[in-house]
């Protein structure tokens, strides 16, 4: 499954820094930041990914009864660190039948979130409906966080977005029903201050949404 990196905006190809540039470039979006291959979900990718990130690694901690972690993507390389994370979690819906939960934290434009959300991106800009109260609340790191609308995606997930630690955050569910999860105050921590507990974390097969483009 190992595969080459990619662009985080759009998923194609981009050429490495090179004798014409000294930065990831996408035909389509120009400078970026890499996304790096996706790998199969086990606690040892996902430190690999936390050790890499200057961006919080977002996990609800404890994971919802029955759910299992199903995956990570970190965007950034060696020489940038990580510049974004986005962390799966699969496991039965709210109202029955399988779900899934993807949080993403990302810098401005990186547009990892905007991908997977299904909108035009990099970032959520008027999509997100801060004029209004926060349809959603989690608890970041120990503070309250809001999270809001945000329209345009397709059907079959519901999109919420907000700013935790001065970055954006993400938070995208399939199917659409099992955005409940988010009326309950999810706990997420973020997992570079987590201790060895996270060693326990239950690993599942790994989320097709990750390698969606």
């Amino acid at each position: 499954m190992r595969g080459e990196p990619s662009c985080p905006k759009c998923g194609g190809r981009v050429r490495a820094p090179g004798l014409f540039a000294d930065s990831w470039q996408c035909a389509v979006h120009g400078t970026v930041h890499p996304l790096q291959p996706v790998v199969p979900p086990s606690v040892e990718a996902l430190a690999v990914a936390v050790h890499r990130s200057q961006v919080p690694v977002w996990m609800p901690w404890p994971l919802p009864v029955g759910w299992l972690f199903s995956g990570v993507a970190a965007v950034g390389d060696d020489r940038s660190g990580g510049r974004g994370a986005a962390v799966t979690c699969s496991g039965p819906g709210p109202l029955g039948g399988p779900g899934e939960l993807m949080l993403i934290a990302e810098e401005l434009g990186v547009g990892l979130g905007a991908r997977y959300a299904g909108i035009d991106g990099p970032d959520p800009g008027p999509a997100m409906c801060v004029d209004t109260p926060p349809h959603a609340k989690v608890l970041a790191a120990g503070r309250p966080t809001p999270l809001w609308h945000v329209s345009g995606a397709p059907d079959d997930r519901a999109v919420f977005a907000g700013e935790a630690r001065g970055l954006w955050l993400w938070a995208i569910v399939w199917p659409e029903e099992t955005g409940l999860l988010m009326y309950d105050e999810l706990v997420l921590t973020d997992l570079r201050d987590a201790g060895a507990e996270v060693d326990l974390l239950p690993c599942g097969a790994l989320s097709p949404r990750l390698l969606a483009r």
